[in-house]
């Protein structure tokens, strides 16, 4: 029997002794509780906590301490160890989301592919890039935005750089001036390649060229002085020495493609004035005196000019009073000719007549100024953009094909003056330079695609405008390159241009 359990009346009554046999009750114990207000005493839980209270606090907090630390190891925390704390982890913040401005607008899946054709091993090396003139979104990029050779696409460039800095209307003025010394007159040229020997009633490959035969008149007619004995021929609007390029192949020259680059030549220095490739020679500035000397003696009745007149080279000192001057067609009328027949000659004539009007010295260098900064007038990007000549002659220029689109759109938009631009684009099947191209299957796209033609030994290219079968309009460049490309890219592009118009809207670059 435990101390906490209570003991039997007997056995009290035997510890007691005498008294309590003699009826003494005796006192409760001081551990046994006390009745209730009834006189009962308490039973159950109430009863034992009323008998033990110092065993059931000890257990309560016994309790309390067993629960604590099964709480705190739930809670992976071990108590009175700071050690044992498992850190939590740092949750990683998700980066902001980009929200599209404006309202949300599903792009239209596109199925038609042109890939198939821009892998045509004929096209080489292909850079391209198709862009919907209305709304800028690109449906077809292959490098587009790469800087590469563009042959006589650059002619493109060069014309709307022209028309950006002396507009459609300017005309290109050769004049004649007293010489510093009695018996000597000057021809100032500054430019003007269509200048022509053929007489009235005769057309050179420039329709409506002025004639040197004009220029003889008037000068006889407003000459003073004793006979004339010599002519000076002033090509110095630009520096002579800068004539070729030493990328250009002198087979260009010989073949009839392009003259030398000079201030002062007649008919673009052909050998035959009205067949656009005929030989040119390696002396267009003598050429061309000898030939306004020709023009003096046809038109002289009264002796002004000597029976021996000798030709040189220099520059004007008076220029207060003009002897004489005709002027070319205007840009308007000259670009469209340049770029219908791919003109090099009038093409590098125009670049360096933009870097003149430029405030720029008309070197071959200078373009790489001139022209760039006047397509900024069309919001045309420079960035990418090397300019070695005019014409696209040189493999050295780079454009990328986006810059090419880029001015196209502007020229389908109508911007200022480019209208010229759009009325000069060969067209496919019709005229220029693409009159014979596009037949067979790719006979669908005649009349629909207006662009510009290129070729170099190294590189083909087609850029301009595409009237698609479905209505939509796209701006356009390809250039298929690489070292002994032949002449069958032309088709290949063509078959990849044609396909462009045939898959409309629903181009798709993949």
């Amino acid at each position: 029997m435990t101390d906490e359990q209570p003991i039997s009346r007997r056995a009290a009554r035997e510890a007691a002794g005498p008294a309590s046999r003699r009826g003494s009750r005796p006192k409760p114990s001081k551990r046994e509780p006390a009745t209730d207000a009834d006189g009962e005493k308490p039973r159950g839980i109430g009863a034992l906590f009323a008998k033990h209270p110092t065993g059931w606090l000890i257990g309560a907090i016994a309790v309390v301490f067993v629960l604590l630390g099964t709480g705190t190891v739930f809670a992976g925390v071990s108590v009175g160890s700071a050690a044992a704390v498992l850190p939590s982890a740092t949750p990683t913040p998700e980066p902001p989301r980009d929200v599209p401005e404006g309202d949300l607008v599903a792009s239209r899946l596109r199925t038609c592919s042109i890939a198939g054709l821009a892998a045509d091993p004929r096209l080489m090396a292909l850079s391209g890039y198709v862009v919907r003139v209305d709304t800028g979104e690109v449906l077809f990029d292959r490098a587009g935005n790469t800087p590469a050779r563009t042959a006589s696409v650059l002619k493109l460039l060069t014309a709307a750089a022209a028309l950006a800095t002396v507009g459609p209307d300017f005309q290109i003025r050769t004049s004649v001036y007293p010489g510093s010394q009695a018996g000597s007159i000057v021809l100032v040229c500054r430019g003007d390649a269509t200048l022509s020997r053929l007489p009235a009633g005769q057309e050179s490959v420039y329709k409506g060229a002025p004639k040197l035969a004009d220029l003889a008149a008037q000068v006889l007619a407003n000459y003073s002085g004793p006979p004339i004995t010599n002519i000076v021929l002033d090509a110095s609007y630009w520096s002579s020495a800068d004539k070729w390029d030493p990328a250009w192949k002198r087979s260009e020259q010989t073949q009839g493609y392009h003259s030398e680059v000079t201030a002062l030549q007649v008919d673009g220095d052909r050998s035959n004035p009205a067949t656009q490739d005929s030989p040119r020679s390696t002396d267009p500035i003598g050429r061309a005196g000898q030939y306004f000397l020709d023009a003096l003696r046809a038109a002289d009745t009264n002796d002004e000019v000597a029976d021996s007149v000798t030709l040189t080279t220099g520059s004007a000192v008076n220029t207060a009073t003009e002897l004489g001057g005709v002027s070319s067609q205007p840009l308007s009328v000259i670009i469209p000719h340049m770029l219908l027949v791919s003109d090099n000659t009038m093409a590098e004539m125009l670049a360096r007549i933009t870097s003149k009007q430029s405030a720029l010295n008309g070197s071959a260098a200078s373009l790489q100024q001139a022209i760039p900064s006047a397509l900024s007038t069309f919001g045309i990007p420079a960035t990418g953009i090397t300019i070695k000549d005019g014409s696209g002659l040189s493999e050295f220029n780079a454009v990328p094909p986006s810059t090419v689109t880029a001015l196209m759109i502007q020229v389908n938009a109508g911007a200022p003056n480019l209208d010229v631009v759009r009325n000069g684009l060969p067209v496919a099947g019709q005229s220029g330079t693409l009159s014979g191209r596009f037949t067979g299957a790719n006979a669908v796209a005649r009349g629909h695609v207006f662009a510009k033609t290129g070729w170099i030994d190294t590189s083909y290219s087609l850029g301009g405008l595409v009237q698609a079968a479905d209505g939509t309009v796209f701006a356009f460049a390809f250039y298929a390159i690489g070292d002994g490309i032949q002449s069958t890219a032309r088709a290949a592009l063509d078959t990849l241009t044609t396909g462009v118009f045939t898959c409309g809207d629903n181009l798709s670059n993949n």
